[in-house]
């Protein structure tokens, strides 16, 4: 069985964002010679994603609507965690609604998906770099 490791880097310059990073992990497939196994993407930050869902604005907008209606980011003192100095208190409750990770069935050298599915990196305390960890293995 093979095994490969990669990093992705990020810097969304807002504050929120959602990003498609399908073909960045698909690239990386293709480069690792795996065409049988398992794909693995997470985000290795407490304030940011990764999730499966279709392409579409209107679905992004929807998502980021829904996510400030659960956890608004002002007034920022509502949240005990920035009473450490932070202001992402609204960003740590977004990740875990939205998912730390995805693992993708790798068939024939290929992402294994669903009709319209597609990966994606959701930032929520933006303007800083992060990263997303993709790891493969399979045979």
């Amino acid at each position: 069985m093979k095994s490969v490791r990669r990093e992705l880097w990020f810097e969304v310059p807002t504050r929120r964002g959602f990003i498609n990073i399908t073909p960045k992990v698909d690239e990386l497939l293709q480069g690792s010679g795996i065409s049988e196994g398992l794909c693995l993407v997470n985000a290795m930050h407490i304030t940011a994603s990764v999730f499966i869902n279709d392409d579409e604005p209107g679905l992004h907008h929807d998502y980021e609507h829904w996510l400030e209606e659960l956890a608004p980011h002002t007034p920022i003192e509502h949240y005990h965690h920035n009473r450490t100095g932070e202001d992402n208190g609204d960003a740590h409750l977004k990740r875990q609604i939205m998912g730390r990770e995805v693992v993708v069935a790798v068939t024939d050298g290929r992402l294994d998906f669903g009709p319209w599915e597609q990966i994606f990196y959701g930032e929520f305390d933006g303007k800083r770099r992060k990263r997303v960890l993709v790891k493969i293995i399979g045979e």
